[in-house]
């Protein structure tokens, strides 16, 4: 039977991806298939929750397929914003917002987006 495994993120520095994205997720770096181009993550029952993998080509500008971070309220999310950033992600140059989103889009170390969706004001318009 087909099951949906995890994300995948591709990434230029697997080690300092995975030092992002655990810290930014409150993730562990498992051992279980590391190599010097591929990292997994793990929840705190060791089930795979993100996947890192060594890729060559760069970041899209509007990727069409991308990770929401989920919070409960706008000062939630304004918290985990300064929090991200504080981590290394980026708020980039970036215009497609509507006119009064619930989200904020951010950029991993790698320049990869996600965005930081407040439940409260969700779903997004536009």
């Amino acid at each position: 039977m087909l099951r949906l495994g995890f994300p995948v993120v591709g990434v230029t520095d697997p080690d300092r991806a995975a030092a992002f994205w655990s810290a930014a997720l409150h993730l562990e770096v498992s051992d279980e298939w590391a190599s010097p181009r591929w990292r997994t993550l793990t929840g705190p029952d060791g089930t795979h929750v993100l996947g890192l993998m060594r890729s060559d080509s760069p970041p899209e500008p509007r990727p069409r397929l991308h990770l929401d971070l989920l919070v409960d309220s706008t000062d939630e999310q304004a918290a985990e914003v300064e929090r991200l950033t504080g981590l290394g992600a980026t708020v980039p140059d970036w215009n497609g917002y509507p006119a009064d989103p619930d989200f904020v889009v951010l950029a991993d170390p790698d320049g990869n987006l996600f965005c930081v969706v407040d439940l409260s004001r969700a779903p997004s318009s536009g």
